[in-house]
């Protein structure tokens, strides 16, 4: 809260001995407290809120009745998925309201370990948002892949005093925590002697198994993908995010479980969210329409996305607007199609009609290595057929879930080959952390590529090369690619490259502005379609497919991972 050096001054303030130094009057405020609106004037100094009511300032600002809600949170997200660095992100999000973010750092944890943590915390400095960062709980997140680095509880120690570190990560490893791994129950007794909350991460827990993974303190969820599992999550004591991000949209399945009885237990995330959604669509805004269009009251809309996640991660100086909080406001005309005309960060406005005001903010040159060693002399992508069966990957657009199914392998003279008339291709993921060529070989479905590859260093979530495509070829030439340019997202056609973005940074971001990346990141979708791909977002999709947390079949480089019996299982069966 208020440090204690400027106390006494905005004490002062406060009591109307000095004039603020703005005033905003004749504001319908949104009080997050009781979910009511008072017509009155905030008065701010020092970039916080002092008081509320009639004031002297140096400056005042008249906003005509419009409504004055506080500025809005991300309770779950990952930077790595806009694909920029922190500023870049900052700058993208705050145009559209969001004043504060709570980001796991996980995917860059995952390359680079401690280096990508303090990269994060250095980098997200000084900025028009306020960055709040959960502590990666699973690097790796499981035995079943391999990862640039291992964080145990003796290496995350080191940050759980940070300020900005606000809880301890989505536990992804449930069956960790179900069957009481020492490892895993030590990174949360770290976080619970610290106070501060731990987030879950259990898609279709249920049950006793559930019961089992509340037990340490587990506080939260954005998993959910039904009504009947975010109820039943309730009922046993979690706070529910309910998560809208390119790979996975769960808003409209969701909406109907915001209650008067639950509305308070509920938060808005994007979790993963790709450039040309955040500057499409919009971000916690967008969120907050659709929930008011389908008829959540616009009241208890802002509190899901204010009041409740600031509470959740007990950061008490942001989420209202009251005295003593961070002057962070997002000013709307109309309750019924909240769309955000001013932002308004520690007291300065700094967004107007969706643009940035200021593009000279204070920006750290803070950079990562891309982190890619890939031995492409050792790359051999063949699999020799060895049954009359295979297991196939069941890719879902919008959804991280995957099913599973059995079908025959296309053999040519003795390989099983990619068959794109069935919609059958080859996937593989190689280790590109430590040079050992490995690599996991598989078959999906949903692609529908009817030529070509598309390759990938984000991969959720150790973040390994993942490729897709119809021929070895075209694979190895889109895996070559990728390593020579030192990581992105790379579309190949007769081994050709047909589009490219790259992202030097750890593989995962841009060092360039959002708009720019967006207009990569449409090429590359666009030479994805041309391939013949289906899917709305090929790229997203295929990040999540070496994901061994989220049923139902995945694929690593170590191979293909049966995530319910959280096993490796053969390809080929009898």
């Amino acid at each position: 809260m208020t440090a204690a050096s400027t106390f006494p001054r905005l004490s002062s303030v406060a009591r109307g001995e000095q004039p603020a130094d703005l005033l905003l009057r004749n504001a319908r405020l949104i009080n997050v407290f009781n979910a009511t609106i008072v017509k009155t004037d905030v008065a701010v100094a020092d970039g916080r809120v002092v008081g509320v009511g009639p004031y002297e300032a140096l400056t005042q600002v008249d906003l005509e009745n419009r409504f004055l809600a506080p500025g809005f949170i991300d309770a779950h997200v990952h930077i790595e998925s806009a694909m920029v660095a922190p500023a870049q992100f900052a700058k993208a999000v705050v145009t559209h309201g969001t004043t504060a973010v709570v980001a796991d750092p996980h995917e860059i944890a995952n390359v680079l370990g401690t280096t990508g943590i303090d990269y994060m915390l250095e980098a997200s400095e000084q900025l028009p948002v306020h960055f709040f960062f959960t502590l990666p709980s699973c690097v790796p997140a499981t035995h079943m892949e391999t990862s640039g680095a291992n964080l145990d509880a003796s290496a995350l120690s080191a940050y759980v005093q940070h300020p900005r570190i606000v809880a301890l990560a989505e536990m992804m490893n449930f069956p960790g925590v179900i069957f009481s791994d020492e490892r895993v129950l030590a990174k949360i007794a770290l976080m619970k002697r610290a106070g501060k909350p731990l987030d879950g991460h259990a898609p279709g827990l249920s049950g006793r198994g559930l019961s089992a993974y509340l037990l340490p303190g587990i506080a939260s969820d954005h998993e959910c993908t039904s009504t009947q599992e975010a109820e039943e999550k309730l009922s046993m004591g979690m706070h529910i995010m309910i998560r809208e991000g390119t790979g996975a949209r769960n808003l409209d399945q969701l909406l109907p479980i915001i209650t008067p009885q639950t509305a308070r237990r509920m938060m808005w995330c994007t979790d993963d969210r790709h450039p040309q959604d955040l500057l499409g669509h919009g971000h916690i805004d967008q969120m907050l329409r659709r929930a008011v269009r389908a008829g959540v009251d616009p009241l208890i809309a802002i509190q899901i996305a204010t009041l409740n996640p600031a509470e959740y991660f007990r950061v008490n100086d942001v989420g209202a607007v009251a005295p003593g909080r961070w002057a962070d406001f997002a000013i709307l005309d109309d309750l019924s199609d909240p769309v955000v005309r001013q932002v308004y960060c520690r007291g300065r406005l700094v967004a107007q009609d969706g643009q940035l005001l200021n593009e000279n903010f204070p920006e750290k040159a803070v950079t990562v290595p891309s982190a890619m060693r890939v031995p492409l002399e050792r790359l051999n992508l063949r699999i020799p057929a060895q049954g009359p069966r295979v297991r196939v990957i069941e890719s879902r657009a919008h959804q991280i879930i995957t099913g599973s199914s059995i079908d025959e392998p296309f053999v040519i003279e003795g390989n099983a080959e990619s068959d794109p008339r069935r919609d059958l291709l080859k996937i593989a993921v190689i280790e590109r952390h430590h040079g050992t060529g490995r690599a996991g070989l598989g078959f999906i479905r949903g692609f529908g590529l009817q030529r070509g590859a598309l390759a990938s260093s984000v991969a959720h979530d150790s973040h390994n090369i993942i490729v897709v495509g119809c021929s070895d070829q075209d694979m190895q030439a889109a895996v070559s690619e990728l390593a020579t340019m030192g990581g992105g997202l790379v579309v190949v056609e007769n081994g050709i490259l047909s589009a490219r973005l790259p992202l030097p940074l750890a593989g995962l971001m841009s060092d360039q502005p959002m708009a720019a990346v967006q207009r990569e990141l449409e090429d590359v979708l666009q030479a994805a379609r041309r391939l013949g791909c289906r899917l709305p977002d090929p790229f997203m999709t295929l990040s999540f497919m070496a994901l061994p947390v989220i049923p139902a079949l995945k694929i690593t480089d170590r191979g293909l991972v049966d995530v319910e019996k959280f096993a490796i299982v053969q390809l080929f069966l009898e």
